[in-house]
């Protein structure tokens, strides 16, 4: 089959998305992908790259990657946002027809985390191509606008609303990541379009590569403590108060470490704050690339997602919930909702309500009295979870399935 990739995400930035890619290649499939200029997490676009021209390369040895112009994040803030979703909207409009033109495509398909703006190049490159659209969604709009803050405008909350609903109609088939999406989807979407389809990782070797470029001293004091390791992006999402507050409360247990991976809107923020609290128990790692993250999951003895409260993120599972699943450690998850739901149905680990920072020193504090042989029982069923329900092959083969069936006009 050969598939259109539209996304505003793509490597080198670390999302699922290449992941699959490589693994609907790998199965004899074609995909090429229509891109902007990576700048996520941190709102600069990436060194070899530059915000402005088109741009084309190749991933993973074999899928074209066509890249447009585009406006960096920044810092954040609703105004660099808006900016860098029009941007992309703009460019793709005008270049991904002529980038796609002369070429055959089965199907166009969206990899739709916010904002559920970059499907509208999509749209019209369904148009121009007269083939099927199906979009994975993996952010509620207009929800996390209001959740995040960005726009708390009701008439423009309502303006995104009547958008989101002309893009849904759009599509001809709406996957989405959890099934708590269903409901949320369906209050815009036809019900008869929405299936889901959850979020997938590669399987995690249990062992890490021998050759690495994180420093040899970080890697040893996180093996030497009770560390409780956090991937990923580190911003206002995250709730990273609240894990600050927990680690507060844990320094009567002089061995925990709580060990944040990734960068983000909150970076600063979380330096300025653990040396003004004299928080020695937080190691602030930086960024490092998806093929280091073996090296701390590995060490770890517990693994950490969170996410602020409210309505969207309770609906919401958080892609590393597959990736920590696979790493057979156990999970703490400060979670509401369906992403709690997933780690306690695995038996994988401990939840507590989001934002709780003492409900969450608590459940670091008890995964740090349970003996090794508990520990290791909820990372073996974490991962045997993610085998039967989350796994990149498996998945990948259910995907090509459901593009399949929606190019042939198949039901599912």
């Amino acid at each position: 089959m050969r598939i259109a990739l539209v996304s505003q995400y793509f490597w080198p930035e670390s999302f699922s998305i290449n992941d699959l890619v490589e693994a609907l290649v790998a199965q004899g499939h074609s995909v090429e992908v229509f891109t902007g200029k990576p700048n996520y997490p941190d709102g600069e676009v990436f060194p070899g790259y530059s915000a402005q021209g088109c741009q084309e390369e190749v991933f993973a040895g074999q899928v074209p990657v066509h890249r447009v112009p585009l406006r960096p994040r920044g810092k954040g803030g609703a105004a660099n946002l808006a900016r860098n979703y029009l941007s992309f909207v703009w460019h793709g409009l005008r270049h991904f027809p002529r980038q796609a033109r002369g070429k055959q495509f089965d199907v166009v398909f969206v990899f739709s985390l916010s904002p559920i703006t970059a499907a509208i190049p999509a749209i019209y490159l369904k148009w121009r191509l007269r083939t099927p659209m199906v979009m994975w969604v993996l952010d509620l709009w207009p929800d996390s606008l209001s959740a995040t803050g960005f726009v708390r405008n009701k008439a423009v909350l309502a303006g995104v609303g009547l958008m989101v609903r002309a893009i849904y109609a759009c599509a001809d088939r709406v996957l989405v990541q959890s099934r708590a999406f269903i409901d949320a989807v369906a209050r815009h979407a036809d019900p008869s379009k929405i299936i889901y389809y959850p979020n997938c990782a590669r399987e995690m070797p249990l062992t890490p590569a021998a050759q690495t470029e994180v420093s040899p001293t970080l890697l040893e004091e996180i093996q030497r403590h009770f560390s409780i390791v956090f991937t990923g992006n580190l911003g206002t999402a995250q709730a990273v108060e609240t894990l600050l507050d927990a680690a507060e409360r844990l320094q009567h247990l002089p061995d925990v470490r709580l060990v944040l991976v990734g960068s983000g809107s909150m970076s600063a923020w979380l330096a300025e704050q653990k040396a003004a609290r004299g928080l020695d128990n937080v190691i602030l790692a930086g960024r490092y690339p998806a093929d280091e993250m073996p090296q701390f999951l590995s060490r770890a003895r517990g693994l950490l997602v969170s996410l602020k409260r409210s309505e969207i993120y309770a609906q919401t599972v958080p892609a590393k919930v597959q990736s920590y699943l696979s790493a057979g450690k156990p999970i703490i998850a400060s979670l509401d909702g369906e992403g709690a739901r997933v780690v306690i149905e695995a038996g994988a680990g401990l939840a507590c309500a989001a934002e709780d920072a003492v409900a969450l020193a608590d459940c670091i504090a008890r995964l740090h009295g349970m003996s090794d042989p508990q520990r290791a029982e909820l990372g073996a069923a974490g991962r045997a979870y993610f085998l039967a329900h989350f796994e990149l092959t498996g998945q990948a083969t259910r995907l090509a399935a459901l593009l399949r069936s929606q190019v042939q006009g198949d039901s599912v």
